[in-house]
């Protein structure tokens, strides 16, 4: 390889990252850019749903991991969504799309109770 050769291989690579940035169209981050809204995260851990309450807008998707060492459900209390039994690590997701208040359990562990609020 030429030395010439080798300067356009280096900087090949640089100029072509930047060429397909600017034509790709990319939004631009900044750091007041709120993360987006379309999922929520409920962790199941120590017999317990975290945060036991979350607010989240019409369309969200909510998912259920189970970070337990024993299984557990996510069961609406009016029969809207129901989980299977899910392992450790599994995850179940549902996407809320209308506004209401939805009380949840773990069918296994009743007493093991969330509310996801949809507004």
């Amino acid at each position: 390889m030429t030395k010439r050769n080798m300067l356009v291989a280096g900087l090949a690579t640089p100029a072509m990252i930047v060429m397909l940035l600017l034509f790709a169209g990319l939004p631009g981050v900044t750091a007041n850019d709120q993360p987006s809204a379309a999922n929520a995260a409920v962790k199941i851990d120590n017999f317990a749903f975290g945060p036991q309450t979350i607010t989240v807008p019409v369309g969200v998707t909510v998912t259920w991991t189970n970070s337990d060492d024993i299984p557990h459900t996510a069961v609406s209390a009016d029969g809207v969504f129901k989980s299977k039994v899910m392992d450790t690590d599994e995850k179940f997701s549902y996407t809320f799309s209308k506004a209401g208040t939805y009380p949840y359990f773990c069918s296994i562990h009743p007493k093991m109770t969330g509310k996801i609020v949809v507004q």
